[in-house]
């Protein structure tokens, strides 16, 4: 996940802060000397990192600080306010028009970076909030991108507007937003063509469409995984054409993250949304306060709460909330949840929500393995419907027939076994980790699937 490292980084510094009753100057310099090379290593921009570390030694030895009861927690809170701050205190919203007129959004950004898929997903976006948005076709030179953008549309409920491949992309630009008008849509989203690297021809297309129509909206899409070529990237879209905002996509991948961290203060553009997965669906509005809460390794639930109320039946929810309090939570429960964990992520996306969870994250991962869902369907589908609620009851011969109804080896058995307990043990325990104030959370809180 983005951010692991940094995150792991910064909370051992912080660790040693806390450990110390009293801060000296040299201790809070020799903590963020420690800070400035985990943000280095994390890919952040150097004229950045520069800069954010002089800020925060400049209000981290001050008097308040210092001599306050607890400066490690001072110093802490700084960082975080300063982190906030780098990546653009508030969170922004994509700017559009009223309902009765068309908004036009332009795609731009290089070949690779998930553009047209990111396109659709900000449809469906949009018309969850109450918009009718269109698709329109305008990467005429990869012969894939027309076709990707209408399945995907058709995921999404979208409709999506094509010329073809051999119409110009300003004039499909222009016959699109003319459609646009004439059949009630209120949001026109063009999806343009990338290249491998930025270049003339591209920028000068891009400028056409402007020249064309008018773009209320250039979001450009980067590549999260290319580190600090993202943020140069998006400095040439935004010198050449103009940018109004930006979407990280592969966030979710193996990427230090100093893109989202570098980005607003380069180029002065806010970052929209951040990809987090491939999923139609894996689309995250950002935002600073909570994305520097995740790489403090303080949480976030608030995000955690707004998947776990899109995803979750409040009533299934209320009925495993009495099954675990009465420990009658079973293997019929266990798929289900594991089931739902996917669709919110994977337990690595859910665990980095979690406040205090962070020194946890590798032994709690092992309990589950996203990639084993299929397996363990097949396991616990060949287990009777009493052994699904009666797990006690699975002794070495029941399990060896298990093992043969799943195609699997009886060890894999006595591994999902092992695994179901830890779970029922920590789900036991979860109101605990949250500060024994899990309701306050909503009923929702009770269905993570663990």
């Amino acid at each position: 996940m983005a951010f692991e490292n940094l995150s792991d980084k910064l909370q051992n510094v912080f660790k040693n802060l806390r450990s110390k009753g009293r801060l000296t100057e040299a201790d809070v310099k020799a903590a963020l000397k420690e800070v400035k090379m985990a943000l280095l290593e994390a890919d952040v921009s150097f004229k950045v990192v520069k800069q954010f570390i002089k800020t925060v030694e400049e209000r981290a030895v001050g008097q308040d600080v210092m001599n306050g009861l607890n400066p490690g927690q001072m110093v802490i809170k700084i960082v975080n306010e300063e982190l906030v701050s780098l990546m653009g205190s508030e969170t922004t919203e994509i700017a559009l028009k009223p309902s009765n007129e068309v908004t036009v959004i332009m795609m731009a950004g290089l070949q690779g970076a998930g553009k047209t898929t990111t396109s659709a997903k900000i449809a469906g976006k949009l018309k969850q909030k109450g918009r009718k948005p269109l698709l329109a076709a305008c990467d005429v030179y990869r012969p894939a991108a027309i076709e990707q953008l209408k399945i995907n549309g058709e995921k999404q409920g979208i409709d999506v507007f094509s010329l073809g491949d051999k119409v110009k992309p300003a004039e499909i630009a222009k016959k699109s937003y003319e459609y646009a008008c004439d059949n009630n849509f209120n949001v026109l989203i063009l999806d343009t063509a990338g290249r491998l690297h930025v270049d003339e021809d591209m920028m000068n297309e891009l400028v056409d469409i402007k020249s064309g129509i008018t773009v209320d909206q250039t979001i450009l899409v980067v590549d999260a995984m290319t580190g600090q070529d993202a943020v140069n990237v998006a400095g040439n879209f935004n010198d050449k054409v103009g940018i109004d905002g930006v979407i990280l996509t592969k966030l979710d991948g193996d990427t230090r993250g100093g893109a989202a961290l570098s980005i607003r203060s380069v180029t002065g553009t806010p970052v929209l949304y951040i990809g987090m997965g491939e999923k139609l669906s894996d689309l995250e509005q950002f935002y600073p306060d909570r994305m520097a809460s995740r790489i403090l390794g303080m949480g976030d639930v608030l995000t955690l709460i707004e998947k776990v109320q899109d995803e979750v039946d409040e009533v299934k929810a209320a009925e495993l909330e009495k099954k675990i309090r009465k420990a009658t939570f079973g293997f019929d429960d266990y798929l289900e949840q594991m089931q739902q964990m996917k669709k919110m992520g994977g337990i690595s996306s859910i665990l980095s929500m979690l406040p205090g969870v962070g020194s946890q994250m590798k032994e709690l991962e092992n309990m589950v393995d996203d990639k084993m869902i299929t397996r363990v369907e097949a396991m616990i589908l060949s287990m009777t419907p009493k052994e699904r609620s009666n797990p006690e009851i699975l002794n070495p011969s029941r399990k060896r027939r298990i093992a043969n109804g799943a195609g699997v080896e009886i060890g894999e058995v006595n591994k999902l076994v092992k695994q179901f307990e830890q779970a029922r043990k920590m789900m036991k325990q979860l109101p605990g980790m949250m500060g024994g104030k899990g309701k306050r959370f909503g009923k929702g809180m009770f269905n993570l699937p663990f």
